[in-house]
């Protein structure tokens, strides 16, 4: 049985660690819950017997929501399920951010561009603090001490 019990506290100043907590949390619950955050919601396919099979493997399509088993159900109600734990976390303001979304995979990579930014936001952000670590400078007679802080 699945337990969002504990889902970990969301901070944008810790996003880095709140992640990883994430991605640790939703693989614990269920193996499929982090592969639908990175690769979408689970499809519930059949093989297609009215077409010849080439290369030893059969054409796959989708089975019908009418012959869906339970299991079958399960699998798909999983994107449902990491939706709702990412929303739960999230504050208003973020949420209304991200409400539009429609899969859980979608909501994850609109909350890594709106934390993090783009690859160019990055380097910016990655520039400035290489420039502010450059310009650290201990005055003349300061300590250790005074300089750490």
């Amino acid at each position: 049985m699945v337990s969002f019990s504990k889902i970990p506290i969301f901070s944008r100043e810790n996003f880095d660690d709140w992640k990883i907590r994430m991605q640790a949390h939703l693989a614990a619950q269920d193996d499929d819950m982090w592969y639908v955050i990175t690769d979408g919601p689970l499809k519930i396919m059949n093989a297609n017997t009215a077409v010849a099979i080439s290369d030893c493997a059969p054409q796959m399509i989708g089975k019908p929501r009418s012959e869906w088993k339970n299991e079958d159900k399960k699998k798909v109600n999983i994107d449902n399920m990491d939706k709702d734990i990412l929303y739960k976390m999230l504050d208003n303001t973020t949420f209304n951010k991200i409400k539009m979304c429609y899969t859980a995979k979608e909501i994850w990579e609109n909350f890594i561009q709106l934390c993090e930014g783009n690859e160019k936001t990055k380097e910016n952000k990655l520039s400035v603090a290489v420039q502010k670590f450059e310009s650290i400078k201990m005055r003349t007679g300061e300590s250790m001490s005074d300089f750490e802080e």
